[in-house]
């Protein structure tokens, strides 16, 4: 008798052990890791370096609760503010709760209650979250939603220079929206989000949950595009597999989120951030992220070549080693038959292969990646 929920459609795949960018099943089959437990890996499977950092927090202590200072919280934090342009950190456990925490602030902060999100967003799966983003199939069955959230399309400045206002509190919105279809937001639209915010006195919050800690070849992605948000959020990279999440903030926020208006048990947890720290430590160094964004170039061009002459492929799109296929058909299939023959990967909506390899993977093992790619063709396992 299966004692879980079903709240997952799971793979018939059961991990043994991890490495870098290979993991092994139960009985005994190699993978090549283009999934990173999606977006979450990004120093590959058991990095000796957050091992280490982990081990000799275990050795101290692992829970006081916040009611206590905490060394390891400072430092974490102040990582967090060196490598961006923000001031405040509030540390939790996920993506969620970090985009919780900033509608919170924004509502608090502006006392207005709007909040323009985009369609095809993803935010999370709370009701705050659930309700900031613009997919009717996360909205369905759960009755009313949390109110005024209002969802334009993507890259479209017209729509938002109507809808923006003095009565909007905040514009949330994704540089790369992942499980959207890995579709990039152009300089010209996010850019205008800014001046807009800036303009109506709304809070410019940005969803780095899954493009941050060096996935697209910056810290943060929005750091491409020159971009000043007021707030940016942060989960998956951040703790190389264990739950952490961060919401960060300019020095003006801080008056708004005092003692008492908002908490977490466990956020801030010191051994979560002692993995934060050491994968920080390690991401977020000029020539480790030029590296990055190197393999994410590399990857798009050899893809490109591979897939030239597969007239079902219309766009390989992203930013660093954040990729799509984008395809003329459902790809469910096809993402079966290359996890059969070794190679993990994901969808982005029905017609979207998402690639989401470690950051440290190797050159060879993106050859390897596409060469399986490319043998195993689209057309005869797409819908």
């Amino acid at each position: 008798m299966d004692a879980l929920f079903p709240t997952y459609a799971r793979w018939d795949l059961t991990v043994e052990s991890a490495e870098g960018a290979i993991i092994v099943d139960n009985k005994g089959k190699k993978y090549l890791d283009f999934v990173s437990g999606i977006a979450v890996c990004n120093l590959g499977h058991r990095h000796p370096a957050v091992i280490d950092a982990v081990e000799e927090q275990l050795k101290k202590y692992w829970h006081v609760s916040n009611l206590f200072k905490s060394d390891i919280q400072q430092e974490v934090a102040g990582k967090l503010v060196e490598n961006s342009e923000l001031d405040a950190v509030f540390f939790c456990n996920s993506g969620a709760e970090a985009n919780e925490a900033a509608l919170k602030l924004a509502r608090k902060y502006t006392q207005k209650s709007k909040v323009i999100t985009f369609l095809q967003s993803f935010h999370g799966r709370t009701f705050g979250t659930m309700a900031a983003t613009g997919q009717d199939k996360i909205h369905s069955g759960f009755g009313p939603l949390l109110q005024e959230f209002v969802y334009l399309p993507y890259n479209d400045c017209e729509a938002l220079e109507e809808a923006m206002d003095d009565s909007v509190a905040a514009v949330m919105v994704e540089v790369v929206q992942g499980e959207g279809g890995v579709v990039p937001g152009t300089e010209t639209f996010l850019k205008k989000i800014q001046e807009l915010c800036e303009k109506s006195g709304a809070l410019f919050i940005i969803d780095e949950v899954q493009t941050g800690i060096g996935r697209t070849g910056r810290a943060f992605a929005h750091q491409h595009f020159n971009l000043s948000p007021d707030i940016i959020t942060l989960a998956k990279g951040l703790g190389s597999g264990l739950p952490v999440g961060a919401m960060l903030g300019k020095e003006k926020l801080k008056e708004a989120f005092g003692p008492g208006s908002h908490g977490s048990t466990f956020g801030g947890n010191p051994i979560s951030l002692a993995a934060a720290k050491a994968t920080l430590s390690i991401i977020c160094q000029d020539e480790f992220l030029a590296e990055v964004e190197k393999k994410g170039a590399y990857l798009k061009d050899e893809l490109s070549k591979a897939l030239t002459d597969q007239d079902l492929v219309t766009e390989i799109r992203g930013s660093g080693l954040m990729l799509g296929i984008a395809c003329k058909a459902e790809v469910t299939a096809y993402v079966t038959k290359l996890r059969e023959n070794g190679l993990l990967v994901l969808q982005a909506g029905p017609n979207v292969i998402r690639l989401l390899p470690p950051l440290t993977v190797s050159y060879e093992q993106i050859d390897e990646a596409v060469k399986m790619i490319k043998n195993n063709s689209i057309v005869e396992y797409s819908a």
